[in-house]
């Protein structure tokens, strides 16, 4: 049986309860450790194709040295490269992080805006990233959409799309409110933890009886 409105909040009651023995992501670290959405911000664009392992220790390696804008604009952009290696395109990272870092000076009065559109004015600021600054920085709603959030919505049957951006916009008509602060974080643990990309462990899975298993052709 797909996964639907009827039963969708006993699923997150039981995702609350599973992920409790998986370590939490980088950015709910970063968040807790942090209380800035400037850093949540910039550690954000760090992760983009960048494992938890790389992102973090580069987060902590640059923030220890620049915590807001004015001093992350006292490096070079030579430096910031040393710094955050080897997170993925780290040299367009710390182009990006610089201009970033003006243009919050420049523009928005030194604080990064709460609000979408103006997040998407940022550059390299994708609506992943700037959904995850809305909800992990502000506390404020949003549906961030990575691959996990993408798969697991559309293997459960929640929603059928075929693009991200098509399943934030499902989501965000289909989801309950209460449930956007946390859905990325439960699905991003979820994903790298039970339901794997390729051969997820649906035989360990406590979703299974709600799962419609959609495009899953080999399980362990």
């Amino acid at each position: 049986m797909p996964i639907s409105n009827h039963n969708i909040s006993s699923v997150i009651h039981i995702l609350r309860r599973e992920v409790k023995r998986f370590s939490e992501t980088t950015l709910t670290l970063v968040g807790k450790k942090y209380k800035s959405p400037y850093l949540i911000l910039i550690s954000c664009l760090l992760s983009l194709r960048t494992k938890d392992e790389t992102t973090l220790p580069a987060s902590e390696r640059l923030f220890a040295l620049a915590d807001t804008p004015e001093a992350m604009l006292r490096l070079s952009e030579r430096q910031i490269v040393k710094i955050i290696y080897p997170v993925g395109f780290y040299h367009v990272k710390a182009k990006n992080i610089l201009a970033i870092s003006r243009q919050i000076l420049g523009e928005f009065d030194g604080r990064v805006p709460n609000d979408l559109d103006r997040l998407l004015t940022l550059p390299g600021v994708g609506r992943k990233t700037a959904n995850l600054v809305l909800t992990e920085g502000f506390g404020l709603p949003g549906i961030c959409v990575d691959t996990h959030v993408h798969r697991i919505s559309n293997r459960w049957g929640y929603v059928r799309t075929k693009s991200p951006l098509e399943t934030e916009t499902a989501l965000r008509q289909k989801l309950p409110r209460r449930f956007w602060l946390e859905i990325n974080e439960l699905l991003v643990l979820w994903g790298q933890n039970i339901c794997r990309p390729i051969s997820p462990h649906c035989s360990i899975c406590n979703l299974r009886p709600y799962c419609a298993r959609t495009g899953v052709t080999a399980s362990r």
